[in-house]
């Protein structure tokens, strides 16, 4: 297992990079996580998107359906592509502190 630093704190991350242990994210850690994505700044967007993947994620362990993240946060899944170029799963999740998504994000 890798280990990358952000915030100046080491997380061990999977092969894609997503942080192995979500209870440690911070805001500070999606900053981090946003530059390996080739997100220069995180806009109230982006933290829309990532709020409530958080808020889901605590509520049911999981990643929830996109189409979910779409109706609650009110972006078409274009907008969230454009937020997250490389996609709802790989990107959003990954800022969001979550663990790999298994099934459909």
């Amino acid at each position: 297992m890798a280990v990358i630093t952000l915030a100046g704190k080491e997380f061990a991350v999977d092969e894609d990079g997503f942080i192995q242990d979500a209870s440690l994210w911070t805001e500070e850690v999606a900053k981090g996580l946003a530059e390996t994505e080739g997100i220069k700044e995180l806009t109230e967007e982006h933290w829309k998107v990532i709020r409530y993947l958080r808020d889901y994620y605590q509520k049911f362990s999981g990643a929830p359906p996109i189409r979910m993240v779409c109706k609650q946060t009110g972006f078409p899944l274009k907008h969230i592509y454009e937020l997250f170029p490389s996609g709802p799963a790989k990107g959003a999740c990954k800022l969001a502190g979550l663990p790999k998504p298994t099934g459909c994000v």
